[in-house]
């Protein structure tokens, strides 16, 4: 996926030029808030940590600190994170979740889901060094049953790598057994499978899975789990079949219907904006009647709206 981002590496960089223009935008009375978020959704983010340092050269300040003090609400909090470098952006995210009041589920879904095993090892290393805990101490203090024990298994980050033809049969086979040929469920089967096979892999199981029993394997997991488990597990299917097409889910599920879930929005459409955001898009327009831009510019406004629509880049009719 190399180059499926929409914000690229800004060509003819100048740290010290930008950290200026920054300044500026925020000296004085009044901010200019459209001069911070043509800038910095115009650069990297590995730039955006350049800027930071020359700011700090020439100013003696800490460009975070002052742009939180002049911007405010969701736009700040957009601002911010387009500021935090990626996986130290991740593990912050993981820590709330697991030490705020309550355990945001939904985010320890998301990312363990969607990250390859050589960013999930990067997380559990920065989150030792940051925090001094173990990652998966923390999440198993944190979470019970079935939904934690998939958990502990996508932290081990040792997905196999390739497909392994010999086993495309009976993985399909054991699946199905589990489930639906089951009364009750046999969680065990799906959580290793699922947890332990390469995307690739997966996509030829679902595929013979559906030969076998004449369901698609989501249905099955429908019908045979429930609560977060089933979160976890209709997750990572999503993304054995498209990483991009689970992101486009979840951008529509977080902006359909009344209110809008802010805190998802901000952290896709920062994260992936380097990574997959154009694949992102096309998945968008083929599974729903409306195009990213579009939804966004209808959900969001002001300049948190602009900043957004910067980092999703374009229009899809």
């Amino acid at each position: 996926t190399a180059g499926r981002g929409t914000v690229k590496p800004h060509s003819g960089f100048n740290a010290n030029n930008d950290a200026e223009v920054l300044y500026k935008a925020m000296k004085g009375l009044g901010t200019d808030e459209d001069a911070i978020l043509q800038l910095l959704t115009a650069r990297s983010n590995a730039q955006r940590q350049e800027i930071k340092a020359a700011y700090k050269t020439l100013h003696g300040k800490d460009l975070v600190d002052d742009l939180m003090s002049e911007l405010g609400g969701k736009f700040e909090s957009l601002i911010v994170t387009l500021m935090t470098p990626p996986i130290m952006y991740e593990v912050t995210c993981l820590r709330d979740a697991i030490k705020g009041a309550g355990t945001d589920e939904k985010v320890l879904v998301e990312i363990l889901a969607s990250r390859s095993p050589n960013e999930v090892n990067q997380i559990k290393s920065l989150y030792k060094r940051e925090h001094n805990d173990d990652l998966e101490e923390d999440v198993t203090g944190d979470t019970g049953g079935h939904f934690k024990r998939m958990l502990v298994v996508l932290l081990q980050a040792s997905r196999q790598q390739g497909i392994q033809e010999d086993l495309i049969q009976s993985d399909a086979q054991a699946l199905f057994v589990a489930g639906e040929q089951k009364y009750g469920t046999d969680e065990g089967q799906f959580i290793t499978i699922l947890g332990n096979r390469s995307n690739a892999h997966l996509r030829r199981v679902f595929e013979e899975y559906r030969r076998l029993s004449g369901y698609e394997i989501e249905e099955s997991i429908q019908r045979e789990t429930s609560g977060t488990l089933q979160e976890v597990l209709l997750a990572v299917v999503k993304c054995a079949r498209s990483v991009p097409g689970y992101f486009a889910d979840s951008l529509y599920g977080a902006m359909k219907g009344a209110g809008t879930d802010d805190q998802t929005l901000i952290r896709i459409m920062v994260s992936r904006s380097e990574v997959d955001m154009l694949d992102i898009r096309a998945e968008f327009r083929k599974r729903f009647a409306t195009s990213l831009h579009k939804m966004i510019q209808g959900d969001t406004s002001g300049d948190y709206r602009k900043a957004l629509l910067l980092l999703c880049g374009g229009d899809d009719a």
